[in-house]
């Protein structure tokens, strides 16, 4: 992946003073968000209602495999993972999602064309791997991409979607992370049209309207070329710019074939879609052509009433972010119509499946997100040191206004355990994610808290850190508000995150290299609306990692170490 570097100015001077300018530098290499965040232009293409197929009201909580295991995966280490998860209280801490990330799959589809598990690492196939999991109390999450293979070049789900969603039903899976890598945006050409026909056995003729016929708008025009016998063709389709709508007269209801008629204009990639009476959507890709004839045909079968049916082309793709939302929220349909469908036909419970868009921000997904899925990446990967946690921070802190419960902004996979992280900047990145309402998904070997003898190290400090349940608590709040930054002072922020019954969790952060006092007046707080903390004199203000409890008139004060953090609980008294 390529990743252009774009952070904010005021930002990089701040940290480049309290990090040093080596943090500095690992922290620009996160990608291309930053400043554009806040001002970021609008869809074009006409977005669906909230995406709720009645999962993760709460932020998804689990484990994955890429972050500390990569492609050195097998059945064996996924199931170990979650026997040491239920075996330490990780479960019961409500880490339910055992996730397995790229190379899991075999490079061969089978003989029906369905993914299928590595023959050799994964022998007994991923419904049995679910149900082993399942009887330790977890649900299997699985991986792939939104492109023509994934990250690590194997077989993805790019045009294949409705099969692999059935595929996963058939499974069991509950969570399903979708990447963007080897993507092929839809195309922004749309076909020039001279006429449609359509038809079905048993009619006599096929019924036919012509470019001249048809209903314009926008930018969408009849062009007249003399040099070919029909002579007439609907062109300016192109670009969400324009639209055509036909009427034909069929005599009963069915499934029929439409037939563009088209002329050959271009040889590059066409993509239309089909409105049928204002309901049913339809949509097909139109091959690039280098054939000598100018006249050509692109069939889809389509479903009609008796009488006369109302049949709109236009291509809604104006830009990479539509084609981007256009195919997170088509395998999301999928997912759900799967899951369903599964159901229905076995007799068995729905397994509904948490739905993890993994587009790293490029086509800023928070705006089209939760119309397409369950949770939506806004940065690119994490790693596991502190300027990359930063980084991703000051770009998921600006998109307080897009999440909320049923949806959420995923600053990415938690690190903490791995890499360089310090045991103060492990609590932070756990604290920080908490406070934005984030997915906690961790990434770290958990093997490690459990000894050969079974014995887990109850004193082992990743683990304390992340099954700290007042932290917890803040995360999994029923009204799924993500924090906003109340105060900053670039190198120091305060956050503030709305809990239910009228109370907040506030979050003294210092960005810097060096110990730091800070203080907030609470009752400056409680006058911010989206806070709805009651106004009163006195505040009971409960610190999560000390656990300590102070009654605090007027400022809350604390001394925050170096790339940390404190953060209470503050309620009315």
């Amino acid at each position: 992946m390529k990743r252009k570097n774009i952070i904010a100015a005021g930002i990089a001077a701040g940290l480049a003073a309290a990090a040093g300018a080596a943090h500095y530098k690992k922290m620009i290499d996160l990608g291309r968000v930053g400043k554009r965040v806040a001002n970021a232009a609008k869809l074009t293409v006409p977005v669906e209602e909230n995406y709720s197929n009645g999962v993760a009201l709460t932020p998804p909580m689990g484990w994955a495999s890429w972050n500390f295991f990569r492609n050195r995966i097998s059945e064996e280490v996924i199931y170990d993972i979650g026997a040491a998860m239920k075996k330490c209280g990780l479960v019961d801490a409500g880490y339910i999602y055992l996730n397995i990330d790229d190379c899991w799959q075999s490079s061969m589809r089978d003989e029906q064309g369905r993914l299928q598990a590595d023959l050799h690492t994964f022998p007994s196939g991923i419904k049995k791997l679910r149900e082993d999991v399942n009887r330790l109390g977890m649900k299997l999450g699985i991986y792939s991409s939104n492109g023509t293979f994934t990250c690590e070049d194997m077989p993805a789900s790019l045009g294949r979607e409705a099969i692999d969603a059935d595929t996963l039903a058939e499974w069991g899976i509950e969570y399903f992370k979708y990447d963007f890598c080897h993507n092929r945006p839809i195309p922004q050409r749309a076909p020039c049209v001279e006429k449609i026909t359509v038809w079905k056995k048993g009619m006599a003729q096929e019924a036919e309207v012509t470019a001249e016929q048809a209903i314009l708008k926008g930018a969408a025009r009849v062009v007249e070329d003399t040099k070919m016998a029909t002579g007439k063709y609907v062109a300016g389709l192109s670009g969400n710019l324009g639209s055509a709508e036909f009427y034909v007269n069929v005599p009963e209801k069915g499934e029929y074939v439409l037939t563009l008629c088209m002329r050959k204009k271009s040889s590059a990639n066409k993509y239309i879609e089909i409105l049928v009476n204002g309901s049913k959507k339809y949509s097909t890709t139109v091959p690039p052509t280098i054939a000598l004839s100018k006249a050509g045909r692109h069939q889809i079968m389509i479903g009609l009433e008796a009488g006369t049916n109302g049949i709109k082309l236009h291509n809604p793709v104006a830009s990479r972010r539509d084609s981007a939302a256009l195919q997170y929220t088509n395998m999301g349909r999928e997912l759900v119509r799967a899951a369903k469908e599964y159901a229905e036909k076995t007799g068995e419970p729905e397994r509904k499946i948490c739905y993890s868009i993994c587009e790293w921000g490029l086509n800023f997904p928070w705006q089209w997100g939760r119309q397409a899925g369950n949770l939506w990446r806004t940065t690119m990967d994490i790693k596991p040191f502190w300027a990359s946690v930063l980084g991703i921070y000051e770009i998921n802190v600006k998109l307080h206004g897009y999440a909320g419960a049923g949806g959420f902004n995923d600053p990415d996979m938690l690190e903490v355990g791995n890499g360089s992280l310090t045991y103060e900047e492990n609590k932070t990145h756990f604290t920080l994610w908490c406070m934005m309402a984030a997915p906690l998904i961790l990434g770290n070997d958990i093997r490690a808290f459990v000894s050969d003898d079974g014995t887990v190290d109850e004193d082992n400090e990743t683990l304390k850190i992340v099954t700290n349940r007042d932290l917890i608590a803040v995360d999994q709040d029923p009204l799924g508000k993500q924090c906003r930054r109340f105060r900053t002072a670039v190198v120091s922020d305060i956050l503030v995150k709305p809990l239910e019954g009228k109370r907040i969790a506030l979050c003294f952060f210092n960005k810097g290299g060096e110990e730091r006092d800070m203080k907030v007046n609470l009752r400056s707080i409680a006058c911010q609306s989206y806070a709805e903390l009651p106004i009163t004199d006195e505040y009971r203000c409960f610190e999560l990692w000390d656990k300590t409890e102070q009654m605090v008139r007027g400022d809350l004060e604390a001394t925050v170490p170096p790339h940390g953090v404190k953060v209470y609980i503050v309620e009315s008294r």
